[in-house]
């Protein structure tokens, strides 16, 4: 808009400074023009026999426009309307035809360019033209300005086209980054401005995944030194010398702090496609439904259809069951009640394998779903307090997109709250 702006205001300005600079030679221009019909046409009446002069001007009026009239003193005359060029014009036409001549732009009720010669001492006669054959040569550069400007606002909506890609493909890369997604790195062309703000974001994103690799690692050696033996039984010993209700807190600690490092180690680790095999859903799924009826206050309902199968990796599968399956049972609790209503659905549209986990509780407001999917991040306003690390959906999200899945948080009707997975089959 500041672009088209600017060019606008170029041009007007140009437009009016063409139109001072060029009127003086358009008069010009039009007054030779107005004297060069007007001699001729009287130099034809004077030298024509006076039984041919009705014939003469009846061949200019047809051919050439131009219209002849004797001048009588009752004529109803009206002036040259007003006119940047007319003041110049009358003054080069009267410095050419006579102090003596008159102008109009309607005589008897009849518009046109009207100028008066004489034949001799006392004939005297207007002679008319049409405006349009004066005012059409003038108007042409106006036809050339509005196509350069034209051109120059289609020129300026590419510029900043060109400008506004690279700018809206970053916001969208921020974006991502924001939602824990992992963006697809910056090409790094273009104005150098570009390629230095893609390169630095590039370098950004780098930094954060070595980062969040390192973690992994000495996340993965604290995990490792907590599951030894050895390890276990320095606790113990430590944990003897406490008094019952000391040890009982450490241990219910120690059992939330591994848990929570085997989520990190989930979260980090990858997931190789070459080792995807084929498998059975519908069974992973039954006995997920069937482990998940041992736990305490949970009520199961299953709808799994047969001998569904997908390409991918039984235990991340498992994974993202479980995890669902226990995020429905912490904040999913029905209304009013102790008791987790989960309802788990698997079947098969349009060649995808679906599979629902749906709870009875509050639901999620639509503008948090989004935040769901951040790692480390836990909405427990909306689906009660929370003690995990906030990575259960992040994991799940990451398996699913590894193996070409689609994930959608929804909320369930009636209340509750509802993941859908479509996988490829």
């Amino acid at each position: 808009m500041l672009l088209g702006f600017l060019i606008t205001v170029s041009m007007a300005v140009w437009v009016l400074s063409f139109r001072m600079l060029e009127r003086g030679p358009r008069a010009q221009q039009m007054a030779a023009q107005i004297v060069s019909i007007v001699t001729i046409t009287r130099a034809a009446l004077t030298h024509s026999a006076p039984e041919m002069r009705r014939e003469l001007l009846f061949d200019l009026a047809s051919d050439e426009g131009v219209r002849v009239y004797p001048l009588e003193q009752s004529d109803q005359v009206e002036p040259v309307p007003e006119d940047i060029l007319m003041p110049e014009l009358q003054t080069d036409v009267r410095a050419k035809l006579g102090g003596d001549t008159k102008f109009a732009g309607k005589v008897n009720d009849v518009s046109g360019f009207w100028v008066s010669f004489k034949i001799g001492d006392d004939d005297e006669y207007w002679l008319m033209l049409e405006r349009d054959r004066l005012e059409h040569a003038g108007l042409q550069w106006f036809g050339w300005a509005l196509i350069v400007l034209v051109i120059s606002l289609l020129g300026a909506g590419f510029i900043s086209g060109l400008i506004n890609q690279p700018l809206s493909r970053l916001a969208f890369a921020a974006r991502a980054l924001a939602k824990g997604q992992q963006p697809d790195p910056l090409p790094e062309a273009g104005p150098t401005e570009i390629i230095e703000a893609n390169r630095s974001f590039n370098q950004m994103v780098d930094d954060l995944n070595r980062v969040e690799s390192d973690r992994a690692v000495i996340l993965a050696g604290i995990s490792h030194d907590l599951r030894t033996p050895l390890a276990r039984m320095q606790l113990e010993i430590e944990m003897a010398k406490l008094p019952a209700d000391a040890r009982d807190g450490m241990q219910s600690d120690i059992g939330q702090m591994d848990a929570i490092i085997g989520q990190f180690l989930d979260y980090a680790k990858p997931t190789d496609a070459a080792s995807f095999a084929r498998v059975d859903l519908s069974a992973l799924l039954a006995e997920s439904a069937h482990e998940a009826t041992r736990l305490p206050e949970v009520r199961i309902t299953t709808d799994i259809g047969n001998n569904i199968s997908i390409p991918g990796n039984a235990t991340d599968i498992q994974r993202v069951i479980n995890n669902l399956i226990e995020n429905a049972r912490r904040y999913g609790r029905t209304a009013g009640s102790t008791i987790a209503e989960i309802d788990i659905k698997a079947g098969i549209e349009s060649d995808q394998a679906v599979i629902e986990i749906s709870d009875h509780g509050n639901g999620v407001p639509d503008a948090d779903k989004e935040c769901l999917l951040r790692p480390f991040t836990r909405l427990d306003t909306a689906r009660g307090q929370a003690n995990g690390s906030g990575l259960g959906l992040a994991i799940v999200e990451r398996v699913v997109k590894r193996h070409g899945g689609q994930l959608q948080l929804l909320n369930r009707k009636g209340g509750g709250f509802r993941v859908r997975i479509s996988i490829p089959r």
